[in-house]
């Protein structure tokens, strides 16, 4: 993990604009997160074990890799063999926030990365600019 947040880092750091900011979208658009924000998963962990175990499909095709970065466009969903997964249909359940980011469709348990958050849409409390200078040095 330790490697991949370096390599986030440094594509947050080449991109223009904040780099704190860009940052935090990066983490935003990794496929794990995505299925956590959707609510398919109740934490990040457990979005992580549903991508690892094949049951999150992007664009219709099958991806493993939790790291995964979507691009706005991209559809989310769970695949069909695993639509009916207690952990999943408990987890959709629960939830009722939604992201304005993300278009979610509960019929075909798919959804829709729309657009890379601007920060102040982003609900956690993170103080960016620390990893920014922890990372810098």
């Amino acid at each position: 993990l330790e490697r991949q947040f370096e390599n986030l880092f440094h594509k947050a750091a080449v991109k223009a604009g904040i780099t704190g900011e860009n940052l935090i979208k990066l983490c935003e658009a990794r496929l794990d997160n995505v299925v956590y924000r959707l609510g398919i998963a109740p934490t990040r962990r457990a979005a992580r074990q549903l991508v690892i175990h094949k049951h999150i499909n992007v664009d219709g095709e099958v991806v493993n890799v939790p790291s995964y970065s979507l691009r706005p466009g991209q559809l989310i969903g769970v695949r069909e063999k695993s639509k009916s997964l207690e952990a999943i249909v408990s987890s959709l359940n629960a939830t009722n926030k939604r992201h304005d980011w993300l278009d979610w469709d509960a019929s075909s348990m798919s959804g829709k990365l729309i657009n890379l958050p601007a920060r102040e849409m982003i609900p956690e409390n993170i103080k960016e600019q620390l990893i920014v200078e922890l990372y810098s040095k």
